[in-house]
């Protein structure tokens, strides 16, 4: 289980109104290149989003669907990611005195990455999850909202 964290300089509704977007979730998400639709009732509970992975030409349709919510301080979803397996993504907001503060807890658990030790797996993980809140905290901080 790889976990991340970041202060960013807004409101925890502000970085909730992004997750929210499902539209914007190729801008945050380091992997995620296109989005192919958003179900209407995103970000609720069984909702989806319908991505692709990778780069052209070589894209991989994915979907991603939540778990649980709690708007705007908690979501969990669940990414499908064939042919590497599926994780489970966690992110809470808290507020923070210079804006909130935002973890990501990642874990594969389908599919291969599942069987790689949670040693290795924590690197890329984590490595990735560096970017994915440096974008995140990009969108959510410049959008303004509050």
């Amino acid at each position: 289980m790889s976990t991340n964290t970041r202060v960013m300089s807004c409101t925890p509704e502000a970085v909730f109104a992004v997750l929210s977007d499902g539209w914007l979730f190729p801008g945050w998400v380091v992997g995620a290149s296109r989005m192919r639709a958003v179900d209407d009732l995103w970000p609720q509970v069984g909702s989806s989003l319908h991505h692709s992975f990778g780069v052209w030409p070589l894209l991989i349709n994915e979907e991603t669907t939540v778990d649980e919510l709690r708007a705007p301080t908690h979501i969990v979803v669940r990414p499908k990611g064939w042919p590497l397996g599926g994780s489970r993504v966690q992110i809470d907001i808290e507020p923070h005195l210079r804006g909130c503060r935002v973890r990501i807890i990642e874990k594969a658990v389908s599919g291969p990455a599942a069987r790689v030790p949670d040693a290795l797996m924590n690197i890329p993980l984590y490595l990735r999850n560096i970017e994915t809140l440096k974008r995140l905290a990009y969108i959510a901080e410049g959008r303004g909202v509050s």
